[in-house]
């Protein structure tokens, strides 16, 4: 049997990763990043136009209709572009909440506008599924929120969030009444979070939500974060297998020293098991669902750690240069570090799929 991408597939990842190479620099990068900003905006707008907001909205509401695969994909080139845009938390999480669970109306109102590019959906899992643990969890009570919820995804600039919560999601506005929020500052400035705290805050259910889909929407996660730190994996060996072909130490370049040799082979064969695992993962998404939760562990456990090892190894390789903020290859390894813990650790993914397979 051939597991293999197909010739639009291949495309369409290839037009992205042109698309943002062209657009996203270290220092355009640097500037979202110092500046706090939670999009780059040219990127954004080549985003809306390629439809990558649209792709997995159901043709119906406007959208393309398209796989986990396909969204996998996609976020293998945001990761490799360490492009600050909203993905994760609006294109993915609360895309296919809206989409599983949401009303009629919901999906009409919501899914038509983010399919559009016309606005985000921020997404906040909150301790039920995150296990972080805050002095406020979340909790309803007759259609309101109270507490406070930690690392909400793509939540800078959304117009509504969905919080998962008591087995429940709840859609909440913007411009709810009780709801503020307090930005936060984690090692990634490319993907910024918020705080968001309710006071008797007005929220919608969505109808159709269960621990099943919350728990599938967990699995969503960790695929796309395993593909975004994949990209940017990478990326860090890309640049580093760049850098040793042109460095001179002694006299010689320093892609001829074995160490230097070593270090590189061994960063691709690190990360390369993981491109199938990611691929197979996001394929039993939509086609295996017996098989997804036991391989999104996987794919969050493996790629966090390579990741972490090869963000190190091509550190080590570039040298001194390696950890200056002009050279940049920080944002890189931040962002893997960020998947890394974010919606949880390594080992609460082997966790996890220990518990499944019992």
């Amino acid at each position: 049997m051939e597991f293999a991408l197909s010739e639009d597939q291949i495309m369409l990842q290839d037009s992205v990763r042109n698309a943002l190479t062209d657009l996203v620099d270290v220092a355009s990068l640097r500037d979202c990043v110092d500046n706090q900003r939670s999009r780059h905006e040219s990127a954004w707008q080549t985003m809306v136009q390629l439809g990558i907001p649209a792709l997995l909205v159901p043709e119906q509401y406007g959208g393309i209709g398209l796989s986990m695969l396909e969204a996998a994909l996609v976020a293998e080139e945001m990761g490799r572009a360490c492009a600050p845009s909203p993905y994760l938390g609006s294109c993915i999480l609360s895309t296919l909440a809206l989409m599983h669970t949401g009303s009629a109306a919901q999906k009409q109102q919501w899914l038509s506008m983010m399919a559009a590019g016309n606005g985000t959906v921020g997404f906040a899992f909150t301790e039920l599924v995150s296990g972080y643990r805050v002095t406020q969890p979340v909790h309803q009570q007759n259609g309101t929120l109270n507490g406070t919820t930690l690392f909400v995804l793509d939540g800078r600039e959304a117009d509504a969030y969905i919080v998962a919560c008591d087995q429940q999601l709840w859609l909440v506005e913007a411009n709810a009444s009780g709801l503020t929020f307090t930005p936060q500052h984690t090692i990634d400035g490319s993907r910024p979070t918020l705080e968001l705290n309710f006071n008797n805050t007005p929220a919608q259910c969505l109808p159709d939500a269960n621990r099943t889909s919350i728990e599938q929407l967990l699995n969503a996660a960790w695929i796309i974060q395993a593909a975004d730190s994949l990209g940017a994996a990478w990326k860090m060996i890309d640049d580093a297998v760049a850098y040793a072909q042109v460095r001179r130490q002694f006299g010689r370049l320093i892609g001829s020293f074995q160490a230097v040799k070593h270090l590189c082979a061994e960063m691709a064969a690190d990360i390369e098991p993981g491109r199938s695992l990611v691929w197979y993962a996001a394929h039993a998404f939509d086609n295996a669902p017996d098989e997804v939760t036991l391989y999104a562990c996987h794919a969050k456990a493996l790629l966090s750690d390579a990741g972490h090892i090869v963000a190190r190894k091509s550190i080590e390789v570039h040298g001194g240069i390696g950890i200056t903020d002009d050279l940049g290859l920080h944002y890189w390894a931040k962002r893997i570090g960020q998947n890394r813990m974010l919606l949880g650790s390594p080992h609460d993914a082997h966790q996890r799929a220990m518990q499944h397979q019992t």
